[in-house]
């Protein structure tokens, strides 16, 4: 595969991106980020500078383009099984699930990251993942022949077991889709939904609980190497300071994305029983399929997740 066009940046340059908007989880993150690691200068950079969304954020930053760079973890599925993990559906439902979760998963996720050829820095976590529509889905039956935005494989394999037209993209793809029609549903937490205003299309959010998924920020190894003593504390005290901080943003994120969305017109739904239980009931046969790509690797993490 050819290398990316864009040249190495200068040793000065500290840019740390993201393909998510000013405001969402993972921008906060890289704001708060570089603010905590002053006097090293990080300049956080939103909405997919250059065209990188979060697949291919991993190698834009492994080439040089970006010192930092942030991805969600469901988008780097094909590299490695246990990107998908903290988006397997009703896994991980609570804040309390998903940090048992992400420490059990913790040395997995630098692991594959440092085969990617990057350093991993902080995990942010994501509010639950809910439906966003034009029309209100209450039933198993609402879900047939949905044109429904995932953001992994392993949510496209669920929607469609349920009779969804799911398609897997980026959230910078989104806009174009609703706009021009070719899309009912995105399947968003409540935080993505707000940065992009998908109430201009979608005027309904279920609160299906998805899951609670993970982005992960990491860093070019040969920038990090070439930090003296004083700028590698700083970083490193930063990525602790920032990640807690991410998890205490958490605690009141949803109740302020609900309450932006109702005044911006969005029906707040709950899911009716008999649709939840056609959900984790496909999202059961998804997650048996994970554990058995995964293998031992994945079983163990899960193992140490379930007796956390």
């Amino acid at each position: 595969m050819p290398p990316l066009a864009t040249p190495r940046q200068g040793a000065g340059q500290w840019i740390a991106a993201t393909e998510y908007p000013a405001g969402a989880m993972p921008a906060e993150g890289l704001a708060r980020l570089a603010e905590a690691a002053l006097p090293l200068p990080i300049t956080p950079r939103f909405d997919a500078p250059d065209g990188v969304r979060s697949a291919q954020m991993p190698r834009a930053v492994a080439e040089g383009r970006f010192a930092i760079g942030d991805a969600f973890a469901g988008a780097l599925g094909e590299a490695a099984p246990v990107f998908l993990l903290s988006s397997l559906p009703f896994l991980a439902t609570s804040a309390a699930e998903a940090r048992k979760l992400l420490a059990a998963a913790r040395p997995a996720y630098a692991a594959a990251l440092e085969t990617l050829g990057v350093a991993l820095l902080h995990c942010t976590p994501w509010p639950p993942t809910g439906l966003w529509s034009r029309n209100p889905v209450t039933s198993p039956e609402d879900l047939r022949g949905l044109r429904v935005r995932t953001y992994d494989s392993t949510g496209t394999e669920t929607l469609k077991a349920l009779g969804a037209a799911a398609e897997r993209m980026s959230f910078q793809a989104v806009a174009a889709g609703l706009a021009n029609g070719s899309l009912d549903a995105v399947l968003s937490s409540g935080d993505g939904g707000a940065g992009r205003r998908l109430w201009e299309h979608l005027p309904h959010f279920c609160e299906i609980g998805y899951a609670m998924p993970v982005s992960l920020a990491f860093a070019d190894p040969a920038r990090l190497a070439a930090l003296d003593e004083a700028q590698r504390a700083a970083l490193e005290a930063a990525v602790v300071r920032t990640e807690a901080g991410l998890w205490t943003l958490l605690e009141t994120r949803n109740a302020a994305n609900q309450a932006r969305m109702r005044q911006n017109g969005v029906t707040i739904e709950a899911p009716s029983p008999a649709l939840l239980s056609a959900l984790k009931a496909a999202g059961a046969t998804a997650v048996a399929a994970w554990e058995a790509k995964a293998g031992t690797a994945g079983g163990e993490i899960l193992a140490a997740y379930r007796a956390a």
